[in-house]
């Protein structure tokens, strides 16, 4: 029997990180599909702190210093967390609430024993009966949210079919993305335009570089039916999920490519160089034969959405129905 979230309506929810975009946007995308109500916490925690025996961690300063929302009671049934130090956190709330608490965990935490729940991917290689395992990052784009953004915007009016998006990701602490990199980006899409013809449609991220942004620009300058975001406007990014034909992802942005393996459309990748997480992220996807190389051939065969994000909060609820109390509600 699928476990639904009307079965558990009242039940109060918190997602918690430490504020990092990525971490911030798995963690909210599973709350959200656990509660429309889910509340967010993000706190600071000391690097010293962070060093310490979780037992010594208290939810409170000087180790933690709640951002966003208080760290105090009424606690949450289910408290939802990404990010190691918001692990750290978890545990040390799971030690003051003394009342049923479901705590569930995105990422490779510190101590996986400590959760109810862990959801991991194949690069987390992480094993145990708390486990689940999911091929893609989690996040809030749902088929209304795509629906939602269909439309006839003026960003996209006038462009020839098909449409390929171009999701750019951005240098990460030890890899650049360098402007060699972006002369190769654009030498492949070109190809890619000689296979599908239609237009580009290239949106960057804040991590995206000024420099990897100017050789684009300037390499389509004259070109009509290529559009860059240039930062003004309405962010086109949820619409070119919802609309193009064809998605190309940065490698470096787990995010971005399991957003557009949400989609219905044709996946790309184009190759950064990464670290381990990164590579074996994106090689797990090719073995499945869920992406395509952006330097490889065009392929039109059709392709289903995959969300990892509807399959833990499944997870998460049948966590719920399995357990001899009932959690307590606001």
């Amino acid at each position: 029997m699928r476990a639904e979230p009307g079965c558990f309506s009242g039940l109060r929810v918190w997602h918690l990180t430490t504020g990092e975009a990525g971490t911030r946007q798995q963690a909210r995308g599973l709350a959200s599909a656990l509660s429309p109500s889910a509340e967010e916490r993000i706190v600071k925690v000391s690097r010293l702190w962070a060093l310490a025996p979780p037992a010594l961690i208290a939810p409170a300063p000087p180790a933690v210093t709640p951002v966003t929302g208080r760290l105090e009671p009424p606690w949450p049934d289910i408290l939802v967390t990404c990010g190691r130090r918001s692990a750290l956190v978890a545990m040390a709330i799971r030690r003051r609430n003394p009342s049923p608490m479901l705590c569930v965990h995105i990422q490779q935490p510190p101590h996986p024993a400590a959760f109810d729940l862990v959801v991991a991917m194949p690069h987390d290689r992480l094993e145990g009966p708390n486990i689940i395992q999911v091929d893609t990052a989690l996040h809030a784009i749902t088929p209304d949210t795509l629906r939602a953004a269909v439309g006839d915007a003026p960003w996209f009016r006038g462009l020839p079919r098909p449409w390929t998006g171009v999701l750019l990701g951005g240098s990460t602490k030890r890899h650049p993305f360098g402007i060699e990199d972006a002369a190769r980006l654009a030498d492949q899409l070109d190809g890619l335009r000689q296979d599908l013809g239609g237009s580009l449609l290239i949106t960057p991220s804040r991590r995206t570089p000024p420099a990897v942004l100017a050789l684009l620009g300037a390499r389509y300058l004259s070109d009509q039916t290529v559009r860059i975001w240039d930062g003004g406007g309405p962010n086109p990014y949820v619409g070119i999920l919802a609309m193009a034909d064809s998605l190309v992802a940065t490698s470096d942005s787990i995010s971005m490519t399991s957003e557009a393996l949400a989609t219905n459309a044709r996946v790309y990748v184009f190759h950064l160089q990464g670290g381990r997480r990164h590579e074996y992220f994106i090689a797990n996807l090719m073995a499945k034969g869920l992406v395509t190389p952006l330097d490889a051939r065009a392929t039109r065969r059709p392709r289903a959405a995959i969300d990892a994000t509807p399959i833990a909060a499944e997870a998460v609820l049948r966590l719920l129905a399995g357990r001899p109390a009932p959690l307590r509600s606001w």
